[in-house]
């Protein structure tokens, strides 16, 4: 009988896929953001961030685990303070917690234990979640002023 190698699926050594797949969907989100224009809008990046970090609550629901939730939840919640003052006062909070987020991925299952998270999505989301937040880095370098909001109120 020969060898099964041809009907496996593509993986490249180790864990390299997945990285290699959240750095070529996040560069696509953000070239999607930019030719449309959604980029143009402050609220983008700290809505991107929200929504990247309600996954784990998902994950959580998928791996049927209360205790998951509970944390994932509340670590949550703090990705999302931080969109909306990143959002209302300064967008570099917003560079700082999409980057922080990824380094999380990297060390989540150290610190919470969630039974749904895939195997493959830490390395997926910190390729994601870095690129994502070097290319907001790069567009507020491009445009300062865009970074804060107008002290004047409406």
């Amino acid at each position: 009988m020969g060898s099964f190698t041809a009907t496996r699926p593509l993986r490249l050594e180790g864990k390299f896929m997945e990285y290699l797949i959240g750095v070529v969907l996040g560069a696509g989100t953000c070239v999607f953001a930019r030719l449309t224009g959604f980029d143009r809008e402050r609220v983008f990046y700290p809505m991107l961030l929200v929504f990247i970090a309600t996954y784990y609550i998902g994950f959580s629901v998928l791996g049927r685990s209360v205790q998951a939730l509970t944390t994932e939840s509340l670590v949550a919640g703090l990705f999302l303070v931080v969109a909306v003052v990143g959002f209302k006062k300064n967008l570099w909070l917003v560079v700082a917690a999409l980057a922080g987020h990824g380094v999380f991925d990297f060390f989540h299952h150290l610190f919470i234990e969630n039974p749904g998270v895939p195997v493959w999505w830490p390395g997926f989301c910190l390729g994601f979640d870095i690129l994502a937040s070097g290319v907001l880095a790069a567009l507020l370098m491009r445009r300062p002023g865009f970074a804060r909001t107008l002290t004047s109120k409406n």
